[in-house]
């Protein structure tokens, strides 16, 4: 099984017609992704290999079925085109997009919490369920199915994490980036749970980095709530504070947010730490050894 997606998953891309959304449709289509239609605004009618567009989600998804839309869409307009999505009733909205302003997504998440829409993002690099569907902008020929669950604040570190993991022979069952931002829609919590609940995922690969308190909060919920073993890898050990490090949300101020103070939430909890990331697909392969 995986979480979120699945084989049945029916995705649009909404700002199929741009240049990033025309590459990513096709990846996700050529990896078997049931890509079903896309959507921009003044483009309805055109084709896109072979994927029609539409004016407007609400369209696409009636006339399509589609459940899940992947957002390829200007800064600007990208919170607009989150709401959409959400008010056309599509359960899954994964935005790509980075650079949306901090206003914006306060006012989507408040407006997302009435809809029972779920939003991955933005600023992430989507979700994966090998060998089932990609719906997102990673390079789907490392990843390979199995029982490990990813799930990673920064895009460039999941590839790397599932890259080790694959060269081990370590499938994954999905793997997810939450996004950078300092406001995304899902949370380290909310997959934790979806993972826990997925009978088909045996154990977690969980990658912070500095900045925000997003680590610290899952490894309270590890802590009381979570049954599965896990393993933990935080980016930015050697990072000078005040300084932001790729991601608009991973920035230490005044003490908080720090490498060391993750790591030590991370243990307390029972996640067991990998410190150095080049050897973090060996290190998998050892503790997993016996849930594989």
């Amino acid at each position: 099984m995986s979480i979120f997606i699945n084989s049945t998953t029916r995705l649009l891309i909404q700002g199929i017609t741009g240049r990033a959304g025309r590459f990513h449709a096709g990846q996700c289509l050529a990896y078997g992704t049931k890509v079903v239609a896309g959507v921009t605004p003044g483009k309805g009618g055109q084709i896109v290999d072979r994927i029609p567009v539409f004016d407007t989600v609400a369209t696409a998804r009636a006339a399509t079925g589609a459940d899940c839309s992947l957002i390829f869409v200007p800064p600007a307009a990208a919170a607009d085109a989150i709401l959409e999505a959400a008010a056309a009733g599509i359960a899954l909205i994964i935005a790509i997009t980075e650079g949306i302003p901090v206003q914006d997504m306060l006012k989507v998440k408040n407006l997302l919490a009435a809809t029972g829409a779920r939003l991955l993002g933005p600023n992430c690099p989507g979700i994966i369920a090998p060998g089932q569907c990609l719906a997102g902008i990673m390079p789907a020929a490392i990843h390979r199915p199995g029982p490990i669950g990813v799930v990673s604040r920064s895009g460039t570190l999941t590839y790397e994490v599932v890259y080790q993991l694959s060269r081990q022979d370590i499938g994954q069952s999905t793997c997810l980036g939450i996004g950078g931002d300092p406001v995304v829609g899902t949370s380290f919590i909310d997959c934790l749970q979806a993972f826990a609940e997925d009978r088909e995922t045996a154990a977690i690969v969980m990658v912070g980095e500095i900045g925000g308190s997003a680590e610290e909060e899952a490894c309270a919920h590890i802590a009381l709530h979570h049954n599965k073993p896990v393993v933990g890898f935080v980016a930015g050990l050697t990072a000078p504070p005040g300084r932001k490090m790729g991601h608009a949300g991973a920035i230490v101020s005044n003490g908080c947010g720090t490498a060391l103070a993750k790591i030590a939430a991370m243990e307390t909890a029972g996640v067991i730490v990998c410190r150095d990331l080049g050897r973090l697909g060996e290190f998998c392969a050892d503790f997993f050894h016996d849930f594989l």
